[in-house]
């Protein structure tokens, strides 16, 4: 019997880790951290030790490179395993990256450490690539191959099939990891799988859907154009990989159709009257964030045929000449103080994605408090986060507390969802409903309560063969 087990998300959106078990072996499909509430009350290194039984283990594949679902692998490495990491060729090129700089911010400053341990997670990636099965055990009574597919998440985002096979029985079972929505910027959409007996689905947005490109592309220019008439600064929380890239890649083409156009909002009292498109700057304020944009140029056979086009036409998405990246932390506190006090009108790009550390702490605690500077949300802010909490108080003129001190917000709050890196309910649905025969279980992970509930209705009228369920904590 295949048996499946959830080491994290299953109470809320992050701690990706779930186990498929064979009689005398198993694998674990991502190892993540806990963000926000999910996490408990402390957040200290016990919380994340590996509290489950790993020595059965043979293999960990991973889905992509988020936090959420890489974070604890330097602890899964502690406690033992020094079995393969299975991922997809862009991952293999990041994971390292992003975890050296988890592991700056949350084990040690200790530089010889480090690399001992990116090392270490070097020596046993496995890159595969997508479509081709890759045998992970072989034997008389069990046997497991693994394939990954695009996902269309972040570059190298992968859903997983699992051919299993144990006690005379085999069944193909699906892992979604995390789901990218249709039409996002520079990646391909995912694609049905052809085949799942059984599917285990994130659900991040299981209870509603985005705006379609077109208006959230309108939306993203109106609040650009707000910043250009009153000289303010908008502030976009962004996860380093996937949504500032996605970003970055709508605001050039939205400057290289504009142009030297006027903006149309700037009237007489505007201290920006005159200003055009082109006198928008575009700061990216994270060091992490920009190596990835990098790695993202370096891997352009991996974006979608829309975006290669772009660059076989001249143009270059992920490097305009409005664009400015900081990198030393000097220049970041330089930067915060220029743009608090001036009227220069900026959009900053700046980690972290739920407000819960990083760079664009400093720019909020500096900014919050003047309307003329703008916050706009594109991603999920997880329950417990400052994050949540701007976007829940903000705009009734709350205040949200950042390392322990009260900050009133008076700018302006926006949250444009088209630019989640997650699928929506309909885009959920739509992947579900491509399957050529339903799975006779759909397990539904990775979502607060209320998204998997309804996504959870949805589906279950969807395939009324499949058996719906929601495993506990």
């Amino acid at each position: 019997m295949v048996g499946l087990l959830h080491h994290g998300a299953v109470n809320g959106v992050t701690g990706s880790c779930h186990e498929l078990r064979l009689p005398g072996s198993g694998i674990l499909i991502d190892c993540g951290l806990f963000q926000g509430q999910d996490k408990g009350p402390t957040s200290n290194a016990l919380d994340l030790a590996i509290d489950f039984p790993i020595d059965h283990i043979r293999a960990l594949v991973v889905t992509h490179v988020h936090i959420d679902h890489v974070g604890r692998i330097p602890y899964l490495l502690a406690a033992g395993f020094d079995g393969p990491i299975l991922c997809s060729q862009p991952s293999a090129i990041m994971l390292p990256e992003i975890l050296e700089d988890a592991l700056k911010i949350g084990f040690t400053k200790d530089r010889r450490l480090i690399e001992k341990v990116l090392d270490r997670i070097r020596s046993q990636l496995v890159p595969l690539p997508y479509g081709q099965w890759h045998s992970v055990i072989e034997g008389d009574q069990e046997a497991l191959a693994v394939r990954l597919q695009r996902a269309g998440h972040i570059l190298g985002s992968a859903y997983v099939e699992c051919d299993a096979r144990a006690e005379g029985k085999s069944e193909c079972i699906v892992f979604s990891g995390d789901l990218g929505a249709p039409h996002s910027p520079l990646l391909p959409a995912p694609e049905s799988p052809e085949k799942a007996d059984r599917l285990i689905i994130e659900s991040t947005y299981g209870d509603k859907n985005h705006e379609d490109r077109e208006t959230r592309r309108y939306r993203l220019k109106s609040v650009l154009e707000h910043a250009l008439a009153d000289g303010g600064t908008v502030l976009i929380p962004a996860f380093s990989i996937g949504r500032t890239q996605d970003l970055l890649y709508e605001i050039e083409s939205l400057i290289a159709e504009f142009g030297g156009r006027a903006i149309e909002q700037a009237g007489e009292a505007s201290s920006a009257r005159g200003l055009c498109w082109g006198d928008l700057e575009i700061v990216v304020d994270s060091p992490l964030a920009a190596e990835f944009t990098r790695i993202y140029r370096d891997l352009k056979p991996y974006w979608d045929d829309e975006a290669r086009a772009l660059v076989s036409a001249g143009r270059h998405p992920l490097s305009f000449e409005q664009l400015t990246v900081i990198g030393s932390h000097e220049s970041h506190l330089n930067a915060v103080e220029y743009l608090a006090r001036s009227h220069r009108p900026c959009v900053v790009i700046a980690g972290s994605g739920m407000c819960a550390g990083g760079r664009v702490v400093n720019y909020l605690k500096a900014m919050l408090d003047d309307e003329r500077n703008d916050v706009l949300f594109v991603g999920y802010q997880a329950a417990g986060t400052p994050g949540r909490d701007i976007l829940t108080y903000g705009p009734r003129g709350g205040w949200v507390e950042l390392d322990g001190k009260r900050y009133d917000i008076r700018a302006r709050v926006h949250t444009v969802g088209g630019y989640s890196a997650h699928a929506g309910q309909e885009d959920l649905l739509r992947f579900v409903a491509g399957i050529p025969k339903p799975p006779s279980e759909i397990r539904i992970v990775h979502g607060d309560a209320g998204a998997k509930a309804a996504l959870q209705v949805k589906l279950q009228s969807l395939a009324p063969e499949s058996q719906v369920v929601i495993p506990a904590g």
